[in-house]
């Protein structure tokens, strides 16, 4: 069969398909993103209440230990988990709109096959 055969209908029932096919991985991803970003967030919490209790200890200490240079250490570590939580966001978003597409696609490619009387007859598979 040649690339370019089955007409109109059996493209739209290909892209269908497709749709179909890319919610459900769509949604998926969409999940572990969520789940990463709220570990991230608990993470950067935990960092927080870590270098809180590091300034806390050295202040206490009546033998100057010099604990800034791991202080510094977690807020730089608190930094790239905010960053990376950022991008997540933005991946997570960009992934929304995606899957809003999808639906909006798959529902307009619906009407417009049961407007053309259905499904195509005598496809490749059936």
């Amino acid at each position: 069969m040649a690339a370019g055969s089955g007409g109109p209908a059996a493209r739209e029932l290909f892209a269908e398909g497709l749709l179909q096919f890319l919610r459900p991985a769509v949604r998926q991803l969409d999940g572990h993103v969520h789940a990463v970003r709220e570990s991230q967030v608990e993470l950067r919490e935990h960092i927080d209440s870590l270098a809180t209790e590091l300034c806390r200890i050295n202040e206490d200490q009546k033998v100057a230990l010099d604990l800034d240079p791991y202080v510094k250490k977690l807020l730089n570590a608190r930094r790239r988990v905010v960053l990376v939580n950022n991008i997540l966001q933005n991946a997570q978003e960009r992934l929304r709109r995606l899957n809003h597409s999808v639906a909006k696609e798959t529902v307009r490619r619906r009407a417009m096959l049961e407007a053309a009387g259905g499904y195509p007859q005598g496809l490749p598979g059936k």
